[in-house]
């Protein structure tokens, strides 16, 4: 049920309202002034606001109260009714955000009308962000590999403060996800999640997306900042932020406050930021491109997200998460990936990480047959083109080697990715390509392989300069 906050000064006319909105099924509450109105903006903001322009014996009239509505409460909508009504007051309210304007002696039909149009664009509104927010907010984290777990526990850590977070690594690895993830498991899970991307915003439009805008002819208009307030706000690839603009925001951070564009008055906000980068900030700090300033305001906690290279353990159970996530959402076809399917994608190179593995498992759903196993052979490979009966078409530098050289080349090269694919895990490795786990070391030393740890995972490499250039 819905609650509406009637506010006039003339009692019969709190009354009448509320009788008729209280037949129709709403609930209602009333004030007698500005200062009973704020008392109950403050204990529970109403679905509706319905105001008298004139109030007596009151420190603000409805003009200032709508001001004050608009600024902290922007998704409450008011309707403003008055007796001294005339075209410039009706164009002040509509400019300061009223949904509509209502002149006394008004008709109850008339009001109904405009109340019942009011609720239902509040409705839809609600309803909207909250859609926006579902369809862009999946929050979940999908992996098993040492370098997951070690992303999960940095994230965990700071899922309940309210401190700033830059998450730094290459495109496509999920940092808006890991960003989504921080502010699912935070006190501020209900409020908005407003995503900023710096990279996709005209510079000349960005302080307007941001920070809003007031004209004489469409009112208040909020900007992405007064749309997050009480959430988070993520600076999605922060680097390509306007300077002018970098500056502007340093100033809300310090401040918690802003002005739109074109308007004189200050609108305050509660913010948490996340940020992301794909980019070395430091080194843009040193070409002058990004102010040194912002910087450490931004990267009070900074988390490094691995690429799809670091975790190629968790290909298989991202593989599958989209599989299930492309028939829920677009309905097709529901597939599995076969042993050799997934062995395959382990061994790929992910330039565009895991956004390039969601590509191409939708790529083959949608020009795939409708068989429930997708086998290796359905899954492209631009970096490896057969020809026309089928056989593999051999690199130049691998063509002209002498046939021990070249099987050599080749051992080594697929010892490497399986290695790699496996994490590290030799016995894993050893099993997989039919080897005894001793023969396989035997082989790799043979071959000027070795394993290190680094960053928490074993990488497999070549032992010397020589042995690199083979491969």
């Amino acid at each position: 049920m819905s609650d509406i906050l009637i506010v006039d000064d003339e009692r019969d006319i709190r009354e009448l309202i509320s009788d008729i909105l209280e037949d129709e099924g709403f609930t209602t509450r009333k004030a007698a002034n500005s200062d009973e109105c704020m008392s109950q903006l403050d204990q529970e903001a109403p679905s509706l606001l319905i105001l008298d322009i004139w109030l007596k014996d009151s420190q603000m009239d409805g003009i200032d109260i709508l001001k004050t509505v608009k600024r902290d409460m922007p998704e409450i909508p008011v309707v403003i009714i008055s007796g001294h009504g005339n075209i410039e007051i009706a164009v002040a309210a509509i400019r300061q955000g009223a949904y509509d304007f209502i002149e006394k002696p008004f008709n109850i039909d008339q009001l109904m009308v405009v109340i019942k149009r009011a609720m239902e664009a509040s409705r839809l509104r609600r309803e909207n962000s909250s859609l926006r927010r579902k369809e862009s907010g999946a929050s979940d984290m999908i992996g098993a590999s040492a370098a997951y777990r070690g992303l999960i526990g940095q994230l965990d850590k700071v899922t309940k403060s309210n401190g700033r977070v830059m998450l730094a690594g290459p495109a496509g690895s999920g940092k808006e996800i890991a960003a989504r993830y921080i502010h699912a498991h935070s006190n501020r899970a209900s409020a908005p999640f407003v995503t900023v991307n710096c990279a996709n915003i005209e510079p000349d439009r960005m302080e307007e997306v941001l920070f809003g805008k007031e004209s004489g002819e469409r009112g208040i208009e909020p900007g992405l900042l007064e749309q997050a307030s009480g959430g988070v706000v993520f600076f999605d690839e922060v680097a390509d932020m306007p300077l002018g603009t970098q500056s502007k925001i340093l100033r809300v951070l310090v401040d918690q406050q802003f002005q739109r564009v074109g308007g004189t008055e200050n609108v305050r906000v509660d913010l948490r930021v996340i940020s992301s980068t794909n980019r070395d900030l430091e080194q843009e700090i040193a070409a002058e491109r990004f102010r040194q300033e912002l910087y450490h305001r931004l990267n009070v906690v900074p988390i490094h997200v691995p690429s799809l290279e670091d975790r190629r353990e968790d290909i298989p159970l991202l593989a599958s998460h989209f599989l299930k996530h492309f028939n829920e959402m677009q309905g097709l076809p529901l597939r599995k990936l076969s042993e050799e399917a997934e062995a395959l994608l382990q061994t790929m190179i992910w330039p565009g990480n895991v956004r390039q593995l969601k590509n191409m498992i939708e790529r083959v759903l949608i020009l795939g047959d409708t068989a429930e196993l997708i086998e290796a052979r359905d899954l492209p490979r631009e970096d490896e083109k057969p020809n026309q009966d089928g056989r593999v078409v051999l690199s130049g530098a691998l063509a002209t080697l002498p046939l021990r050289e070249a099987r050599e080349a080749f051992e080594r090269e697929y010892l490497l990715t399986q290695i790699n694919r496996f994490g590290g895990n030799i016995s894993r490795t050893a099993s997989f390509v039919g080897m005894e786990r001793s023969a396989l070391h035997r082989k790799l030393k043979s071959l000027g392989v070795v394993t290190s740890n680094k960053s928490g995972a074993r990488i497999a490499h070549v032992e010397d300069d020589e042995a690199a250039e083979a491969v």
